[in-house]
């Protein structure tokens, strides 16, 4: 697994040059179409920017340790918490998808608030035609919007991504409440999933998670672990140690497929001291252990 990649290395790694605009203390947003023109892998790891893709042909996508797959067409969403690669399955592949950072929506809304963007939210929606050539026509709208000289074209930008995510989610209605306003114990169930998130993946510049506990995270947050507590579980039904846990399991299935570590090394790297304990912990969650799981 490699360190995160960031809008540079992305332009770097499909065109080998930056733009100008990410120089400069502003948000950016790009639209390409697909087949892209340069067609290299791209390998797993994760992206500091947010990615929204329309695709036509038949593709697997690993999003951290699961895999989806759609032989048609699907609209896909990326964020910057969860590591993924793309393979496409047939040789013709034709679509769009916009890039944009975290900056470029500064003080336009919180991203994080809706299922898609979420670590645990729904990323892949599959499409019938009809739907496909309606979202080809925001992408289009996107691509006129970005190439014209309108003073206030990056405002419209932003309403048709905005489109983009309501489209989806409107396909599939969430059983949960996405648009209420966030309160306290929200923001800070988001915050602590921030911090959560920042310590993944791991890797050789990445070696070892520094937060393990419920306290470690409430002393970093400045919070009473109680409130801390609290405010998770309101939020997501689950106790912190839970979503610790859960999100550790994740890594652990991560490595396991994706890295040549071996056990004790994966097993140091997320804070475990004994090797046995991280067995016993891996197979009171799994029903196997880390070398089996390995195996399969």
């Amino acid at each position: 697994m490699e360190k995160i990649e960031s809008i540079k290395n992305f332009y770097n790694r499909r065109f080998e040059w930056i733009p100008e605009s990410l120089s400069k203390d502003i948000g950016h947003v790009n639209v390409f179409r697909l087949p892209h023109p340069a067609n290299k892998p791209v390998p797993y790891r994760r992206r500091d920017f947010f990615k929204v893709t329309l695709c036509r042909g038949g593709s697997r996508i690993h999003y951290a340790d699961k895999v989806f797959s759609f032989e048609k067409q699907a609209l896909v969403f990326s964020n910057p918490f969860i590591p993924y690669k793309w393979e496409h399955i047939d040789e013709e592949v034709v679509g769009f998808y916009v890039i944009f950072n975290t900056s470029f929506f500064h003080q336009f809304g919180n991203l994080i608030q809706y299922e898609v963007f979420q670590p645990v939210g729904t990323h892949v929606f599959e499409l019938d035609d009809t739907q496909f050539e309606h979202l080809c026509g925001i992408y289009e709208k996107i691509e006129e919007e970005l190439s014209s000289e309108y003073i206030h074209k990056y405002d419209a930008i932003r309403n048709l991504i905005y489109e983009l995510i309501h489209y989806a989610m409107k396909t599939r209605p969430s059983t949960r409440i996405e648009q209420l306003p966030i309160n306290a114990s929200q923001r800070i169930h988001w915050l602590f999933l921030e911090l959560l998130e920042r310590q993944f993946p791991i890797d050789e510049n990445h070696t070892e998670i520094k937060l393990r506990t419920a306290s470690d995270f409430a002393s970093q947050l400045n919070v009473h672990i109680n409130h801390l507590n609290r405010a998770v579980k309101a939020t997501s039904g689950k106790t912190t140690s839970q979503v610790i846990a859960e999100r550790i399991l994740q890594e652990v299935k991560i490595m396991l497929r994706h890295s040549n570590w071996n056990v004790a090394e994966i097993a140091y790297a997320l804070g475990f001291t004994e090797v046995t304990h991280f067995n016993n912990f891996f197979k009171k969650h799994i029903g196997t252990s880390p070398s089996k799981f390995r195996k399969v």
